[in-house]
């Protein structure tokens, strides 16, 4: 496996998923050793099952900000912010997440777009309040919070099954695609919609396609040009060229 020359692209798309953070204790969602091997998510996970029992999406979601008190970021998060710290000027780096752990902006990345939200925000579920989102790191597992200016249930700022991915983050990720030359997407099942369907446009614009992840899409995806097996915080400090290591 020869290293990656990211001085030849003028845009990269890096879009990354939850097998990126398993190595640092949090559980994926699909794939190996997933929660959704285990539970149903449109039985779990839904905005119905928040609209009857707001209290359950609380107990599935809060328990990780429990854990993420104590998670660190791997070497493949360094290792993505490294890259991006060493670009030149010219250069344009988007990282997409389809995570909610916030762990990209603890290691230090700068141009991330939150698909599906952040697990560490808070936000009103009534939309016609003034309540802006909130920096929130209580899990709220026992008792369902409530908003102090309408009296409606309090909901993490994460989108669920059955939401629409907000418009400002698909947008933004669009636009990252429309000139990329460049896309590389990591631990990531490729299967949830819309960032399943970016690689096709980042071919679409002639960009080189590459697929890192524990184990093979299926089925194989067409536009995906190259693929990687394995740990991304294994492949990604030698397929970037990148040490994370302390000196």
């Amino acid at each position: 496996m020869q290293s990656l020359d990211f001085s030849r692209y003028r845009n990269i798309v890096v879009l990354r998923g939850a097998g990126v953070s398993a190595a640092s204790g949090i559980r994926p969602f699909r794939g190996q050793g997933g929660l959704w091997n285990e539970i149903n998510p449109l039985e779990s996970a839904d905005s119905s099952v928040f609209e009857t029992n707001p209290l359950a999406i609380w107990q599935l979601f809060g328990t990780l900000r429990s854990q993420l008190e104590t998670a660190q970021p791997n070497a493949a998060h360094l290792t993505l912010t490294k890259l991006e710290a060493q670009l030149s000027p010219s250069q344009q780096f988007t990282l997409i997440t389809q995570n909610i752990d916030g762990l990209h902006q603890r290691a230090g990345s700068h141009n991330v777009i939150e698909l599906h939200g952040n697990v560490h925000y808070t936000r009103c579920s009534n939309p016609t309040c003034s309540l802006t989102a909130y920096l929130d790191t209580y899990p709220h597992e026992d008792v369902l919070p409530i908003c102090q200016l309408c009296n409606c249930p309090l909901r993490l700022d994460i989108v669920l099954f059955g939401e629409q991915i907000p418009a400002k983050q698909e947008w933004l990720a669009k636009r990252s695609l429309r000139d990329c030359d460049l896309f590389i997407a990591i631990g990531t099942s490729g299967t949830v919609w819309p960032a399943a369907n970016f690689v096709r446009s980042a071919d679409y614009v002639g960009a080189r396609t590459i697929f890192i992840n524990l184990e093979p899409m299926k089925p194989k995806n067409p536009y995906f040009q190259e693929e990687y097996l394995g740990r991304a915080e294994e492949l990604l400090p030698l397929l970037f060229n990148i040490n994370v290591l302390p000196h």
